[in-house]
């Protein structure tokens, strides 16, 4: 069922009602308190924290209104994260529009791959595993990892392998489940240690 969605999504361009536009000059002023852990313009220099620049605006929506779900529900619902709950709390719909407008209109900085996991990483990313029931990643995010903003796929090209491997744990171990129809959980706890450290290192120089 999870794979026929995920056709349709893929066939359909299926991602729900359109979304409003953002300000983006309003949002760089209201992204002050976001440049302490994700960069001024959504470039983060903590490896651990995700670059926001150049992401498409309305996953950047889509994840600051589950984070204040998750702070109106002490966690039950949306997606549960101590710093990010806090943030998303006290935002309007139209904050979190004109942030996203913001971070989406900025350019994403570089990332790199070490050479030692391009040839496994390249295999995993774009075949999968199909004894093990591994989706290829490129079928969602695409070649570059750009994703599409129709869809609802994140651009993951160029980011910080730290946070991609934490990320993949947390969909692994089901702490985070908020990915379309749980495809994310349900792919990633079919990886390895080892697969999640090649995918993130090799996703992060990927374009």
């Amino acid at each position: 069922m999870k794979q026929l969605s995920l056709l349709i999504c893929l066939v359909l361009g299926v991602s729900g009602p359109a979304l409003a536009q953002g300000n983006a000059e309003e949002g760089q002023k209201k992204s002050v308190a976001c440049g302490a852990c994700h960069g001024a313009d959504g470039n983060s220099a903590i490896d651990i924290n995700p670059k926001l620049a150049g992401q498409y605006a309305g996953y950047l929506v889509k994840q600051l209104k589950e984070f204040k779900l998750a702070s109106q529900t002490g966690g039950k619902q949306g997606r549960n994260n101590a710093v990010m709950n806090g943030m998303a709390a006290a935002l309007s719909e139209e904050d979190m529009l004109d942030i996203a407008a913001y971070f989406s209109s900025q350019k994403a900085s570089p990332g790199e791959a070490p050479e030692d996991v391009i040839v496994e990483g390249q295999k995993l990313y774009r075949g999968g595993d199909t004894a093990r029931g591994v989706t290829a990643c490129i079928a969602c995010h695409g070649p570059h990892g750009d994703g599409t903003s129709l869809s609802g796929f994140p651009d993951i090209s160029g980011q910080h392998a730290a946070y991609l491997k934490s990320q993949l744990e947390l969909f692994r171990s089901g702490d985070r489940n908020n990915s379309l129809n749980g495809m994310m959980g349900d792919i990633a706890k079919r990886l390895t240690d080892k697969d999640i450290d090649i995918l993130s290192k090799y996703i992060a120089g990927l374009y």
